[in-house]
């Protein structure tokens, strides 16, 4: 036993022991999960059936503890090189699975909805990860860099709030690589920074609680200013414009670096997955909620023909002005701005009457038991749910089941290569009549 190993039995934690595991099954957030001394410990930087050596990183809970694997004693056939110099234990926490080839990166993603959807919804599934086009790296078209105490850019190890400062980050795009890497953000506590479709980069930089403090956009060709020379006033910032983006046949704007699939095909492959599923019939009602810029409600309004009736429900005031703009030659489509929770949406409902179709893309979180709770009751014939975290989508999926519906469809799409991050889009289809009140 090591001097370390030593004085952190003597202390009680396994924090910097290193220990032999046999890895077994991929879990939720990026890590596999081995077992050692009768404890859980679940581990990044390794694949299922590996033989490694690890070293606890995080020992805070009695029944598990967290840990890298530092060394692969017996390998899995799937692991590949890194394609990035900053990927790996103690560096940076952006991507979970750079050592695992693409086809192996889908199979654990797969694994992991089917495994939540077992556990939290009761639910047998087979589930399969589409790929999107253009590769495993260069993806990234929007990303939030943080800036250390000395302005620079970087991003954080796992569980860390220390920055590793870049100088390239290839999951990225270029233009917004250039456009923050290597430039000094004294002042800043991060920098968030986008590129639309027709190239243009704009940057938000933001305070150390996250607050956004100034918005510079440079169009495709021009010379990116200076970091120093970005701290507009919200009249300039406003006077920049709005980002540019293409999906599902429409253009759409945003805010700068406001909300939008961070994949550049992702928003095509979303609004083609939501529209199979959501049938819309002309004279149909939709609520589309969670809207953005009114992405999947624009979308779909089409489809109702000017006897139907879509309500976007959305509850950022930007986002809100981008999807009246958006949806302006839509007569049929209206913008609300609120907040998505069990008060509001019932006193909406009251107003609205029953919906045919509800669409939702709630934040990480997911819409929580109340929403979904309501929205099972609301009558519905079809329910569209558009999740980025499987563990959420479980959840309230188990809900929906409780209130009468089905899971009739599932898809899920590789929208962030190199991490553990998978995007579901979901049909709940009502089996029953909704209860009264």
């Amino acid at each position: 036993m090591s001097r370390r190993d030593d004085l952190a039995e003597r202390e009680g934690s396994w924090t910097g022991r290193e220990f032999e595991v046999a890895v077994g099954p991929v879990a939720h957030g990026g890590h596999c999960v081995a077992r050692h001394e009768g404890r859980v410990v679940f581990v990044r930087h390794a694949l299922p059936g590996e033989q490694v050596v690890v070293r606890v990183t995080e020992d805070r809970h009695e029944r598990f503890c967290r840990a890298d694997a530092v060394e692969v004693l017996a390998a899995s056939p799937e692991r590949v090189d890194r394609p990035c110099p900053y990927s790996g234990p103690g560096r940076c926490g952006g991507c979970d699975w750079q050592h695992a080839s693409v086809p192996e990166q889908h199979r654990l993603k797969a694994a992991v909805v089917t495994e939540q959807l077992s556990r939290l919804a009761g639910l047998q599934v087979d589930v399969v990860v589409e790929e999107l086009p253009g590769g495993p790296l260069r993806w990234r078209s929007r990303a939030r860099f943080a800036v250390d105490r000395a302005g620079r850019p970087g991003l954080r190890p796992h569980r860390s709030r220390d920055v590793l400062v870049l100088d390239d980050c290839p999951i990225t795009v270029e233009p917004a690589v250039a456009a923050v890497l290597g430039r000094s953000w004294s002042g800043a506590g991060a920098v968030d920074v986008a590129v639309d479709s027709t190239g243009a980069v704009a940057t938000t930089r933001l305070d150390r609680r996250g607050r956004p403090l100034s918005t510079r956009m440079a169009r495709a060709g021009d010379a990116y200013p200076p970091a120093a020379a970005a701290a507009l006033s919200p009249s300039e910032t406003q006077a920049l414009g709005r980002a540019r983006r293409q999906a599902g046949g429409r253009d759409w704007e945003v805010q700068g670096t406001g909300f939008w699939q961070v994949h550049p095909d992702a928003a095509d492959a979303l609004v083609e997955a939501v529209r199979g599923y959501a049938g819309v019939r002309p004279g149909e009602v939709v609520l589309d909620l969670y809207a953005g810029a009114g992405l999947f409600g624009g979308a779909l309004a089409p489809e109702t023909g000017p006897g139907g009736r879509v309500v976007c429900v959305e509850s950022d005031a930007g986002a809100c002005a981008a999807a009246s703009d958006n949806l302006g030659d839509l007569r049929h489509a209206e913008v609300w701005q609120g907040d998505v929770d069990a008060e509001g949406l019932n006193g909406l409902l009251a107003e609205l009457g029953t919906p045919d179709v509800v669409v939702l893309d709630p934040p990480r979180a997911g819409a929580g038991p109340d929403v979904s709770a309501v929205l099972a009751g609301s009558g519905a014939r079809a329910v569209v749910y558009v999740a980025c975290d499987p563990a959420s989508l479980a959840r309230d999926v188990a809900v929906f089941l409780a209130g009468g519906y089905r899971l009739a469809g599932l898809r899920a799409f590789d929208a962030f290569p190199m991490t553990a991050h998978v995007e579901c889009v979901a049909l709940l289809e009502r089996t029953t009549p909704a209860l009264p009140g």
